[in-house]
């Protein structure tokens, strides 16, 4: 009976290593970009970091329960409460390549852009309308091109609390 339990741990390790090694990078990007912290040099975005192997170990704790769903939706759903959570410990950025956003702007913007999630998932994900994602989407757009002002800060940040 040990055996087959030890057996099935290590398979379990190895499989999240495999999913790990494939998938952290970009996680780890998107959680920078969700962060607002600078890229360079290395190590420079440490909230990220954090927040990422939270949301790893998080993934890991739910492997065997996953049956069928994808690691990578999970993990980036998870990074996605992490921030939504964080945010409201009023976190400023600084000064990384998406800190004119609010933090709305900035999830909305990395899970549409960059993370390309459809309009109707994101605003799933998010408690928010679709047509509330498009616009938060367009408004980050125009303020990323210097069409538009970056939006004030001030309050809450506009993020729903039930993010889950």
């Amino acid at each position: 009976m040990r055996e087959r339990q030890s057996g099935r741990e290590r398979r379990r390790a190895q499989e999240f290593e495999i999913f790990v090694a494939g998938a952290a990078g970009r996680l780890l990007h998107t959680a920078t970009l969700l962060t607002a912290e600078p890229m360079r040099p290395p190590g420079a975005n440490p909230r990220a970091q954090r927040m990422l192997s939270a949301a790893l170990a998080t993934t890991y704790a739910q492997w065997e329960r996953l049956r069928g769903e994808d690691p990578y939706d999970r993990t980036r759903r998870e990074l996605a409460v992490r921030f939504a959570h964080e945010v409201w410990r009023r976190h400023r950025p600084r000064g990384g390549l998406l800190a004119p956003l609010t933090p709305q702007e900035r999830l909305v913007l990395v899970l549409r852009l960059y993370e390309g999630v459809g309009e109707e998932q994101a605003a799933a994900l998010l408690g928010l309308t679709v047509e509330r994602v498009r616009a938060v989407c367009n408004r980050s757009v125009a303020t990323m091109r210097g069409t538009r002002r970056p939006t004030a800060r001030r309050g809450t940040p506009g993020l729903s609390r039930d993010v889950r």
